[in-house]
């Protein structure tokens, strides 16, 4: 029984760290190359530069939680749960965001686009994530249950 709660943590991680990943690579892309990404948000000069890179920073930033819950999904199940609902967060903000920007702005649209489709499927990875570590706390507590 143990053996197959330590595979739904791991299994739990390698969905968390694979979100994590791609938030990480996108955070430190847009710091060190932002001139790659000021033209996806219709920007440009000094102002678009800093712009960028201060989204950097703050994916950056938002990588704290993904980061405990990584380390250990079951212990740190709090951090796993504020990742959810700031991938949650992002999705429906990100959503509400892209009715707002009309259709001429096609180049703005699909980057807010993909913004969407990566935080839905972020979303779903820890989703799934989060009940393979409730199931493994599920198990640990019935097990404990049965020794007293």
């Amino acid at each position: 029984m143990k053996n197959a709660a330590r595979l739904r943590e791991w299994i739990a991680r390698a969905l968390i760290g694979l979100v994590f990943g791609v938030n990480l690579a996108c955070a430190l892309d847009f710091i060190a190359r932002p001139q790659l990404y000021m033209a996806g948000y219709e920007l440009s000069g000094e102002v678009g530069r800093v712009v960028i890179i201060g989204y950097g920073i703050l994916f950056l930033m938002w990588q704290v939680p993904y980061t405990f819950a990584l380390y250990h999904p079951g212990k740190f199940r709090v951090s796993l749960i504020q990742a959810i609902i700031m991938q949650t967060i992002g999705l429906v903000g990100e959503t509400l965001l892209l009715g707002t920007i009309p259709m001429e702005h096609a180049v703005l649209h699909g980057s807010i686009s993909r913004f969407i489709y990566f935080d839905g499927g972020g979303l779903v990875l820890l989703i799934v994530a989060f009940f393979l570590v409730y199931r493994r706390n599920i198990s640990q507590n019935e097990e404990n249950h049965e020794l007293v």
